[in-house]
């Protein structure tokens, strides 16, 4: 039997499973027969939908996204396209990520239990301890888009997925039709596909080839794990002109001639290169329509939440702290200049005194008071420094003033001028100003 069915150990958190599959891989219909399968075990999960363009889904989700933003008047009011809707709703639930995890620990975290269970001889103690316990929420399961790219690449996706992983055990699913994976260049786009979500979410995944009622996914474990098996299948296609699922006729179109060339070449190449990436994945197949499977599954999700715990957790919190480290660098670098702008703005000191050149916050001492007094003097009567082309202005003046000093005195002097008048240089300036 299944570990679902054994009860829960006491503040364990429950483990997330985010469901990720293409349009028509049976997504939604895996994650209504993982609720059944639950509801069946008296673990009821908690269940949340993230497609906002969905018209109805065969679960009752706890946190629906279609609660809180409307599909099409988001269409409307941006003037957007289907994928353009989702993406945008998307991102207006991810501003409430925060209301979300809360509603989730407040849900899943199981209720004290009462003093007379704490108290073993107690009547119905033991009782008491085993109802509050199966109370407790063991799964979280979460459906997205089927527009794969429009989740796993979005910025609201990786917002959604970072806080569920920061607070609860995460693993992906990733579910996959198999009966459309017979061909090897589809199974190799699919494993394609899985490497870049698992890259990209950087969270523990597991490889669920659905539909196993219609065809067994043992062909596709095979080939994942003998690379001669999977080149052997590769060359009979070739040979009988099914390369890629078509007829001879229909792939010669497109130049592939059966399928020799290059795509035999490049899917030899791929296979050789995803062998390290399949060792990290646990495969499992089952049917969403029969059910068969799907205890596997839970046990490949237990598996998956120790390795989370174990492996993926460390580095998680690793680069939640070098991301807060560095937001902490760039606030104090902001704190930095603001500082040497204030202390620019207010070296000039009140009542229109000099003004001193930054960065000097000492106090002004007497020797430094007496050396202003003695450029106030210099300067005349200004208040200010005057700036180099005021002083510029007022060399030419001061030049111009004094040759026609020297011109007016050279003139009394040869008419010999007895009136015995004052021509100091002072006075000249006064009467040519008063003049």
């Amino acid at each position: 039997m299944a570990s679902t069915g054994a009860a829960p150990q006491p503040n364990q958190k429950p483990v997330t499973i985010v469901c990720i599959g293409m349009a028509g891989s049976g997504k939604t219909t895996f994650m209504q027969r993982l609720n059944s399968h639950l509801h069946s075990r008296r673990t009821a999960p908690y269940v949340l939908n993230l497609d906002p363009a969905v018209h109805s889904v065969p679960f009752e989700p706890n946190i629906d996204i279609r609660d809180s933003v409307n599909y099409k008047e988001v269409m409307r009011q941006y003037n957007l396209g289907p994928n353009g809707g989702i993406l945008t709703s998307l991102n207006l639930f991810a501003t409430k990520v925060d209301q979300i995890l809360k509603i989730l620990e407040t849900r899943t975290t199981p209720a004290p239990l009462p003093q007379s269970d704490l108290n073993p001889g107690a009547t119905g103690g033991s009782s008491g301890a085993s109802a509050a316990r199966q109370k407790q929420i063991k799964h979280i399961l979460v459906d997205t888009p089927g527009q794969i790219e429009v989740f796993v690449w979005s910025a609201s996706g990786d917002i959604l997925l970072g806080a569920l992983a920061s607070s609860f055990p995460t693993v992906i699913a990733y579910v996959i039709d198999t009966p459309r994976t017979a061909s090897t260049s589809t199974f190799m786009s699919n494993m394609l596909y899985a490497c870049s979500i698992l890259y990209k979410t950087r969270l523990p995944m597991i490889l669920v080839f659905n539909k196993t009622d219609v065809k067994d996914a043992t062909f596709a474990k095979e080939w994942m794990t003998d690379f001669e098996a999977f080149q052997a299948a590769l060359m009979r296609e070739e040979e009988t002109g099914m390369f890629g699922g078509l007829e001879s006729g229909e792939s010669s179109v497109a130049g592939g001639g059966g399928g020799s060339g290059y795509m035999g070449s490049l899917l030899n190449s791929m296979s050789l290169m995803l062998e390290e990436f399949y060792s990290h994945l646990k495969v499992v197949g089952v049917s969403s329509m029969t059910g068969a499977g799907v205890d596997e599954f839970f046990k490949a999700v237990q598996e998956k939440a120790e390795e989370f715990e174990r492996d993926y957790k460390p580095e998680l919190e690793r680069r939640q702290k070098e991301r807060q480290k560095q937001k902490q660098e760039r606030r104090e670098k902001e704190l930095g200049k603001l500082m040497r702008d204030m202390n620019v703005s207010g070296a000039s000191t009140a009542g229109g005194s000099k003004q001193k050149k930054p960065g000097k916050l000492e106090p002004e001492t007497i020797s430094d008071m007496e050396d202003e007094d003695e450029d106030d003097e210099d300067m005349g009567q200004g208040l200010v420094e005057p700036d180099e082309d005021e002083e510029m202005e007022t060399e030419d003046a001061d030049n111009g003033l004094a040759k026609r000093y020297r011109e007016a005195l050279q003139k009394e002097r040869e008419s010999g001028d007895p009136s015995g008048n004052d021509f100091s240089f002072a006075r000249f300036i006064h009467q040519a100003k008063m003049g």
